[in-house]
């Protein structure tokens, strides 16, 4: 049966909640991912009308919960991080909760997302004169036709993969002090980015908390000593 709560916002409150009354059975490293992510998610949600800040709250969370400390033979380059991290998402979203978001409640911000330019890296590289990149239109042409490829068949995994590639640059912009605060020339991506990480976010932590069983895999810098969560 279907989380009758599913189409709503999941707040820190609620899902700390939910995490409290799992956290015994959460193996130490996903207690400390989601603990961590669920700090950023209530750091995310005191910002109220600072779109810019809130959404960089919401990503440090994202890093929080998903990046995974692999030896460095066993390094992987982040899309391919992406695309793992979203498989697994999306095949134990029972309530496919994730799944509606994308097709349903955010479809229409999700194409305007990967038909942005703006939130093209190799755009920018051909901004910035760097070399390889006088061909950004066709790429930029084989990505969103790869997008409509996903979205023709509903797959939903691969979508979160080239949207959060979309959303990667924009974090980039931010965080690099690439744009301006507050600033009008990319305040609707900025908007609609920290409204789709605002409910994803929490859901993907939801998933987490809802699968310890799962290998999630080693945390980055954990508590050493005698430090604390």
């Amino acid at each position: 049966m279907k989380n009758p709560s599913a189409n709503s916002d999941l707040t820190y409150e609620a899902l700390h909640a939910q995490w409290e009354e799992s956290r015994d059975q959460l193996p130490e490293g996903l207690q400390l991912r989601t603990y961590r992510g669920l700090s950023w998610i209530a750091r995310a949600e005191m910002e109220g009308e600072d779109e810019d800040a809130a959404f960089i709250f919401y990503w440090i969370a994202f890093n929080a919960i998903y990046a995974e400390d692999k030896p460095e033979v066993e390094w992987t380059p982040e899309r391919e991080t992406f695309r793992e991290y979203f498989g697994k998402i999306v095949g134990l979203d029972e309530d496919n909760v994730v799944y509606d978001a994308i097709w349903e409640r955010f479809s229409q911000e999700i194409r305007v997302f990967l038909n942005n330019r703006y939130v093209f890296e190799p755009f920018w590289k051909y901004q910035n004169g760097a070399p390889g990149h006088d061909n950004w239109e066709d790429s930029f042409e084989r990505s969103k036709r790869a997008a409509g490829l996903a979205l023709a068949e509903q797959d939903t995994a691969k979508i979160l993969s080239i949207l959060f590639d979309r959303l990667y640059v924009l974090r980039n912009q931010l965080i690099h002090g690439g744009a301006t605060w507050r600033s009008s020339v990319n305040r609707e991506q900025v908007r609609d980015g920290r409204r789709i990480v605002a409910f994803l976010i929490p859901r993907f932590v939801q998933i987490m908390v809802g699968n310890p069983g799962e290998p999630w895999g080693a945390p980055h810098y954990p508590p050493v000593a005698r430090e604390i969560l």
